[in-house]
């Protein structure tokens, strides 16, 4: 009942079974004070030939994160049906009012895309684009790649992420599609146990989940786009989407990492951060990570702040502007597990 009432308030001009490529929108229902019946155009866009598997790419769940969308409209573009076996089906710009804006959340309903799974039909419009993703597309997937970066408030390693699987067989399926990707770190991220996110959602519906973190400031890194490239060819090509000639071997073997409960550092003042150590360094708890200095109150001494584990500087807060309960640094751990 949930997926008919998805699928009638936001039809779309693709047939996800219809052999070929195809590159169109669904619609969003939208009344708003200067159109009365108007609709958000959400880009998707499906390629399908042959036998094989059905992956789901997804971009542009934070509207300030680049990389993943540029690389799902080159493949959208570049890709010819003969090139496939199975069906790719794109949602590159997938919180469309969030990219027109350049912003993390909506800026019809200020909601977080990625807290929001699964959804509600009948809910803001945000919600309404996650029903569609939970209960029209995911039912069809088998593989769900979903391309993040850090975004205006935050620059990361580019890195694979491992959503923990909800089997073993599934989490080593994560892992392996993870690796496929070939950055030289892979990071296992739970977010905290939040399962409202598009690859905790996935990971729910049976799929085989990989995420991204591709750089972020709010800006297109050049190093980070050429891995995302290359990594999505690769994620293709080891679940046999794409011949396995398209795959380029990464340089280095990826070590794993994860963010544990520990891997926050979180400010308790209103000030300007400045950091300790760049990203990748390895660092220890205890350790010094950064100051709180602040500005208009030249007096006063600066706040200390101390990593909570060991591990290496995984992420760090591009503004230097903070207020409290700001995440500032992450850290990412060795990861221990025996499910790999």
């Amino acid at each position: 009942m949930e997926r008919n009432l998805t699928a009638q308030m936001t039809p779309t001009s693709v047939d996800f079974d219809r052999p070929g490529k195809q590159i169109g929108v669904f619609h969003v229902p939208l009344s708003s004070h200067d159109d009365a019946w108007g609709v958000i155009p959400v880009p998707v866009a499906v390629i399908k030939n042959g036998h094989g598997p059905t992956v789901i790419l997804e971009g542009g769940n934070h509207g300030d994160e680049y990389e993943g969308p540029i690389t799902l409209g080159e493949l959208i573009r570049d890709l010819d049906p003969s090139d496939v076996q199975g069906r790719l089906i794109f949602i590159p710009a997938i919180n469309q009012p969030a990219v027109q804006a350049a912003n993390r959340v909506s800026p019809i309903d200020g909601i977080n895309m990625n807290r929001a799974f699964p959804g509600d039909p009948l809910g803001t419009t945000t919600r309404q684009i996650v029903a569609f993703v939970n209960d029209v597309l995911f039912p069809l997937g088998d593989v769900f790649i979903d391309l993040h970066s850090g975004g205006s408030s935050l620059d990361i390693i580019p890195s694979a992420v491992i959503e923990p699987g909800k089997t073993p067989e599934q989490h080593a399926a994560n892992v392996k599609a993870a690796l496929a990707f070939g950055t030289p770190i892979t990071v296992v991220i739970d977010n905290r146990g939040d399962p409202r996110t598009a690859t905790a959602s996935a990971a729910l519906a049976g799929m085989t989940v990989i995420g991204t973190e591709m750089a972020g400031g709010g800006t297109v890194s050049l190093d980070a786009l050429a891995l995302c490239r290359r990594g999505v060819r690769n994620v293709l090509a080891h679940v046999g989407v794409l011949s396995a000639d398209v795959a380029v071997s990464p340089e280095t073997e990826s070590r794993i990492y994860e963010l544990g409960p520990r891997a926050h550092v979180i400010v308790e003042d209103d000030g300007v951060f400045e950091p300790m150590h760049k990203l990748g360094t390895e660092v220890h708890a205890g350790e010094l990570a950064g100051r709180i200095h602040f500005l208009t109150q030249p007096g006063r001494v600066p706040v200390d702040l101390h990593y909570r584990a060991d591990g290496i500087v995984y992420g760090r807060r591009q503004p230097g502007r903070v207020r409290p309960g700001n995440c500032c640094l992450v850290v990412a751990s060795p990861y221990e597990s025996k499910l790999i």
